[in-house]
């Protein structure tokens, strides 16, 4: 046999694995999906703590969905920035001033010198969390009218030291940002579902980090995630040293995509396929068999019965989409960008090999390992 008939029948195995973990993956998605999931209306009191940075698309609709929830208890939002001067505050102070009942406070910085600004964000805001229970979740995240519910009834089940949400997207910056959407709705979400369910994975999310104020002190607080990229992966990792399960119930946020160029959404996903690999580099080589489309493509280009592969690639790549779409109540993205996410997710996962730097919020920083980061290293 030929080289290229060797590479050719690689190719199109590799295809045909990949098509099947998405029917298999199609699987355990609807199936964790369908299980119940228990609900708390009312409880000790709680403190939502955003983290902002800059002023992104419907910032203020995204910080006024929390405050509507369902939850019957004391309710408090902590807002925060790392400096006076982020465009991020005029959406929070506008929000207090239409929500005169509702307790909101700021923090205008400046954040405390970390090397993870976000986390240095949230050390700053901490003192202002009045509530017994803290729900950490990025600025870029919106819930619906149960979420509270959902989220304080998982906490409250026995073991449960923390919780956290899968979630979708919304593209609100254009083109870019819709092919972000797409990508993080039809590929990444269904892979943590997979990494959950067949116990591959932890995943804690900046989607939500419910826990009780006692189980943040019991880690360290945040001043133990100071130099840590991947912060939400961390505290789960914590949480769960201390004999606690983070439980992800069966539900989804939405995360609003806000790339408003291929640079930008370059730059974003990049940085989250660094990560995974730099948390765990042969699970990250491993999820080459998630990359159906991009493969079925390669063995249509090398192998006479490539073309089959990628129709079957085609169909099961839809289907999962059409399901997630199902699931979230809407299109997440709108379906003919599939091939655009996949290609991104595709091209990331090969450059994150090797890769030791990133871009995250306008700074360089070098990856140390194992999660760790520091300011880009000069010449």
């Amino acid at each position: 046999m030929q080289a290229m008939e060797v590479i050719g029948a690689i190719a199109l195995g590799l295809a045909l694995v990949a098509t099947g973990y998405q029917l298999f993956a199609l699987g355990l998605l609807l199936r964790f999906f369908a299980r119940p999931a228990p609900c708390a209306e009312t409880g000790p009191p709680v403190s939502l703590l955003k983290p902002l940075h800059g002023a992104e698309p419907r910032l203020g609709a995204n910080l006024a969905s929390f405050l509507a929830t369902g939850w019957r208890g004391p309710l408090q939002l902590v807002c925060g920035a790392n400096r006076a001067n982020d465009t991020a505050l005029p959406a929070a102070r506008a929000l207090a001033r239409d929500h005169p009942g509702a307790d909101i406070a700021i923090h205008p910085g400046p954040a405390a010198p970390f090397a993870n600004g976000k986390i240095g964000n949230l050390a700053a805001m901490r003192p202002l969390a009045t509530g017994a229970v803290l729900v950490l979740s990025d600025s870029d995240i919106a819930v619906g009218p149960d979420y509270l519910p959902r989220v304080l009834g998982a906490l409250g089940q026995p073991g449960v030291g923390a919780v956290s949400c899968l979630y979708v997207g919304r593209g609100d910056a254009g083109l870019w940002s819709r092919i972000g959407a797409a990508a993080v709705s039809w590929w990444a979400m269904p892979n943590m579902v997979v990494g959950l369910t067949t116990g591959a994975a932890r995943p804690c999310m900046g989607s939500t980090i419910a826990l009780r104020a006692e189980t943040l002190a019991a880690i360290g607080g945040f001043e133990a995630f100071a130099e840590v990229l991947a912060d939400d992966h961390a505290i789960g990792a914590a949480v769960a040293g201390l004999g606690l399960q983070v439980a992800v119930p069966p539900m989804l946020v939405t995360h609003a995509d806000a790339e408003a160029s291929a640079a930008e959404l370059w730059r974003h996903h990049r940085r989250w396929a660094v990560t995974i690999r730099d948390l765990a580099p042969w699970g990250h080589s491993g999820s080459l068999i998630t990359h159906a489309l991009p493969l079925a493509l390669l063995a249509a280009l090398l192998h006479p019965l490539g073309l089959w592969a990628l129709a079957a690639a085609v169909a099961a790549r839809l289907a999962m989409a059409m399901a997630v779409n199902r699931l979230a109540g809407r299109p997440c993205a709108p379906l003919w960008l599939l091939p655009a996410a996949d290609a991104l997710n595709f091209l990331t996962f090969l450059a994150a090999h090797g890769a030791r730097t990133i871009d995250w919020r306008g700074a360089s920083l070098t990856m140390h390992g194992s999660g760790r980061i520091g300011p880009a290293e000069t010449e």
